[in-house]
């Protein structure tokens, strides 16, 4: 039981990151997604290009082969081209597609199996973990050069500057109903 219910948290935490992304994505152009700041080599497009790459790369054959996968080029992830934003946005798609498919047709005894990354064993639970802590860490980059594009256009994605009393009371009124 407990396997089914860390599953679901798995795709429920995971389907909230995606989210963030897809938002972000959403108010950026092509231009914008290639915008590299000041100090930091990696523009939102560069970011997407890696996570879909890790995402295909971990989550292919997820239970019988290792999750760096021989055709997988990460250094090439991290060379800015110019990928149309259409493209940048089916690779992130693609990506999460992959990933939450394979974690939504896992069985909770499988948590127990082992499967290797770079050759070093994992215990699938652990392996979902890792990608739980990696993942979001990349989101929230994108989020943040989103906002440092965006400026005083930004839309908040969560609870907006000075509004958290409103909120929690919002909040709290609906739990009480």
């Amino acid at each position: 039981m407990i396997g089914q219910i860390f599953l679901d948290s798995v795709l429920k935490r995971f389907a909230y990151y995606k989210s963030l992304g897809d938002k972000t994505l959403a108010e950026l152009n092509g231009e914008q997604l290639h915008w590299q700041p000041e100090g930091e080599p990696n523009s939102i497009c560069l970011i997407v290009k890696h996570v879909s790459g890790n995402m295909h790369s971990r989550w292919t054959d997820f239970l019988t082969s290792d999750g760096e996968k021989p055709w997988r080029n990460r250094d090439v992830e991290f060379e800015e081209d110019k990928t149309s934003a259409e493209e940048i946005i089916k690779l992130w798609e693609s990506g999460w597609k992959c990933m939450l498919d394979a974690i939504g047709a896992l069985q909770p005894e499988d948590l127990e199996k082992t499967v290797y990354i770079r050759s070093e064993p994992h215990i699938v639970l652990d392996a979902i973990n890792r990608q739980l802590s990696h993942i979001p860490y990349h989101v929230g980059q994108i989020v943040y050069i989103g906002k440092m594009i965006k400026k005083s256009d930004w839309k908040s994605l969560s609870i907006p500057k000075g509004q958290s009393q409103a909120f929690n009371q919002d909040m709290f009124g609906k739990k009480q109903q």
